[in-house]
């Protein structure tokens, strides 16, 4: 006996447990050519389980699928799955009768309905027959994959941890439970905790931005910086200089940092001025509306149907979705053909900002889906033309008749180029040179006609201190004084320069055009604009009139690890595990030494339970829940892990994979659904004055730091952004700079 009960101990070891699937069960009653009466319910009653017995009163009631068609789903269990039933009519009010369907009882054996084809018939008290078409769907499914659908049932029905936190709160801390700070301390020494940045982001070092543009390619290799842009509009990568100088910046006046400015109508016609604005006009920035138009194509030819687009308008449309897709596409079939692209020409004298503005732009309109390119006609165009020798202050004297055919020369090449990188796909080309003449604008609007729109973007600075720091900035990092050791001697020539294109100056009056004076300085300033219509320009105009140069740092983080993090679910609102919950108060106490010295700050969640249990121990600043921070809506693969979708959903699994910035969840969003309801935190985080603290989520974190590194949308979905690390965005003149902190494993 002993040894028969080690033989099968032994069995049991060597035989895999088999556990088998249960039988999933679908009826559904049918008329599609007849709507039931209000008053009469379908039900099912029979043997178990369906019910403990044939009375009717005990029968279950059936959902409404459609306005013809009821279904009641439900598994059998193990040994049970014979079955024998009858559909009913049963009115609402329980004292009148029911009607029973007409013949014998039906039966299911293993999954299959025998008489299938039988209806179910109905005899109502006026003598009315009803008559419904019956189906029996059934399948096996495994007892796992049941337990983990309902946990996620239970899960997605318990009440949030944070029910009752406003929207907005100033000075509180969110208390959980039993607070144990002694393992949540902090070196004294925040950069203790840096790590190295992805070798594939932005730099961390000060870039001039003219380094950042593109040169014209007919020009010659010796004036390329980056390389050529991808025919899918992605963005190149920057070759970025291996030795950085450094530079001397005036601090801003402190006291005046932290303006808030809205924006206005002034009195003068066309002008619109930034202001102080009140908190409640918030809700000025909505959230756009997601899903991306599709270009539905006739079952019989390969064109598009009731839509005329030809191959470069096709072209030319965005990789994006929601207003972007369609206010393109608006464009595209009801605009001139020329105004399918844009030409953003800078107008300004040296040291006003003008590169910079380009620059962020640029950042900008390829962040929303456009492809942009920035062209800079710089010293690197000139060298390639031989005119390396003329590089002195007198060779931009308007009397001097050989640099004035130069520069015109290098402008029409340039231009030029700019208008084949358009026809071969490009949308928004913003060409970065002082174009400082009326002459010189009439001869870019000729080259322009009947091939691109032309919008002049001015920048105008009339503060002494912003202009001597942009051109020192510039002696240090501009290539036109590389090759200059002594810096007195560069800073003497540039000025010299500067007065030497004030002489003949002219400000932009003709055409379509934008004025930015005074805007740098974030103290006020005004926008003009005149003749600009349609939505990129009035995206550009947005942008612009809420865009600053005064320095401060970012914080962006995910929140600290959820339960779900821990089982590998996607989405879901689970409250934070113990790592995430010691995250927290490490983060607490990282904004605190970090942000100390700060007169003013703001800490911004998503409206999910584990950003802001996050946020909750930090004191001090104001919080505020935005629903755009929300993280990326899985639909109906919600709660569920990847090996669940690869499973379960292999298509959906397969098409994720080959694109995840286009895939869309079913019944979720997309990245490019994302990116278009982030907008408004983007431009908020433009205007904002003071440092902000971003705790969201994984997807919308790789959005925004896509923004501000100036990513190519194609590596968005697969960006770095780990959890319990702070990625500090800096903000300033010099442009982005970056660095992560590390504060737990």
């Amino acid at each position: 006996m002993v040894g028969n009960s080690e033989e099968d101990r032994d069995g049991l070891h060597q035989t895999p447990l088999r556990i088998p699937g249960l039988l999933y069960v679908s009826v559904k009653m049918e008329n599609p050519n007849l709507t039931l009466s209000g008053d009469l319910l379908p039900h099912v009653s029979g043997t178990f389980p369906l019910g403990p017995s044939w009375d009717p009163s005990k029968a279950l009631s059936m959902e409404r699928e459609s306005a013809s068609v009821w279904e009641l789903s439900f598994v059998v269990p193990p040994n049970h799955e014979a079955l024998e039933f009858k559909f009913l009519l049963k009115p609402k009010d329980i004292n009148m009768p029911c009607f029973v369907e007409e013949g014998p009882s039906r039966v299911i054996i293993g999954g299959a309905l025998q008489d299938g084809d039988r209806l179910a018939l109905f005899r109502l008290d006026n003598g009315q027959v009803l008559e419904y078409r019956v189906f029996v769907e059934a399948k096996r499914v495994s007892p796992f994959d049941l337990a983990a659908s309902w946990r996620a049932y239970q899960e997605n029905f318990r009440l949030s941890a944070v029910r009752g936190i406003p929207d907005v709160s100033i000075n509180s801390e969110l208390q959980t439970g039993s607070e144990n700070i002694s393992s949540a301390s902090l070196e004294l020494d925040l950069e203790h905790y840096i790590v190295p940045s992805p070798s594939i982001s932005a730099s961390s070092a000060l870039v001039y931005a003219a380094n950042l543009a593109e040169d014209p390619r007919s020009l010659g290799s010796g004036s390329a910086s980056i390389s050529s842009s991808t025919g899918d509009g992605s963005v190149p990568l920057i070759n970025q200089p291996a030795t950085v100088k450094l530079m001397e910046v005036n601090a801003p006046d402190p006291s005046k940092v932290y303006q808030s400015p809205g924006m206005v109508k002034s009195q003068s016609v066309g002008t619109i001025s930034p202001l102080q604005r009140e908190d409640d006009q918030r809700g000025l920035l909505v959230d756009r509306g997601v899903g991306s138009p599709r270009l539905v194509k006739s079952s019989s030819s390969n064109t598009f149907t009731n839509l005329n687009l030809d191959t470069d308008t096709k072209n030319s449309i965005p990789a994006a979705a929601g207003a972007v897709a369609a206010a393109a596409i608006a464009d595209q079939m009801l605009g001139p053909k020329e105004h399918r692209h844009l030409a953003i020409v800078m107008v300004s004298l040296p040291a006003r900002g003008k590169t910079y503005t380009a620059a962020k732009l640029t950042r900008y309109l390829r962040w929303l889906g456009h492809n942009t390119k920035h062209f800079n006609v710089g010293k690197e165009n000139f060298q390639s033309m031989s005119y390396s020798s003329m590089q002195s202050a007198d060779f931009f004297r308007a009397d001097n008749p050989e640099g004035m055919e130069a520069r015109n020369e290098v402008a029409k090449m340039a231009f030029e180029d700019m208008i084949s990188w358009m026809q071969e796909g490009g949308q928004v080309g913003i060409f970065d040179a002082t174009n400082s003449s009326k002459q010189r604008r009439n001869m870019l609007m000729k080259l322009a006609e009947g091939r691109c729109k032309i919008i002049f973007l001015e920048t105008i600075c009339n503060d002494v201190d912003i202009i001597e720091r942009n051109i020192r900035f510039k002696i240090q990092q501009s290539p036109d004084y590389a090759e200059v050791s002594d810096f007195e001697a560069g800073l003497r020539d540039f000025k010299e320069r500067v007065a030497n294109y004030e002489k003949v100056y002219e400000t932009v009056e003709e055409g379509s055009y934008i004025k930015m004076i005074d805007m740098a300085s974030g103290h006020g300033g005004q926008i003009q604009v005149n003749n600009i219509s349609g939505y990129l320009p009035g995206r550009t105009v947005f942008f612009l009139v809420n865009t600053h140069l005064t320095p401060r740092p970012i914080l962006l983080t995910r929140h600290g690890e959820s339960q779900d993090n821990v089982r590998g679910r996607i989405g879901g609102d689970s409250a934070l595990s113990e790592a995430g919950e010691l995250y927290k108060k490490k983060l607490a106490k990282f904004v605190e030494k970090r942000l100390k010295s700060e007169r003013a700050a703001c800490i911004w969640t998503s409206t999910l339970q584990r950003t802001i249990l996050t946020a909750g121990p930090i004191v001090g600043f104001p919080k505020i829940q935005w629903r755009a921070l929300d993280e990326i809506n899985a639909g109906v693969c919600d709660g569920m892990t990847y090996e669940e979708i690869k499973k379960n959903m292999p298509e959906e699994y397969e098409s994720r994979n080959k694109d995840k910035l286009r895939y869309r969840y079913p019944r979720g969003e997309s990245y490019l659904d994302v990116i278009q309801r982030l907008e408004p935190v983007i431009i908020e985080l433009e205007r904002q004055r003071a440092p902000v603290v971003v705790i969201s989520h994984q997807a919308v974190l790789r959005a925004l730091y896509a923004y501000f590194t100036d990513r190519p949308l194609k590596e968005i979905a697969d960006i770095e952004v780990p959890l319990h690390t702070i990625i500090e965005i800096h903000l300033g003149v010099t442009g982005v700079e970056e660095k992560r902190y590390k504060l737990m494993d």
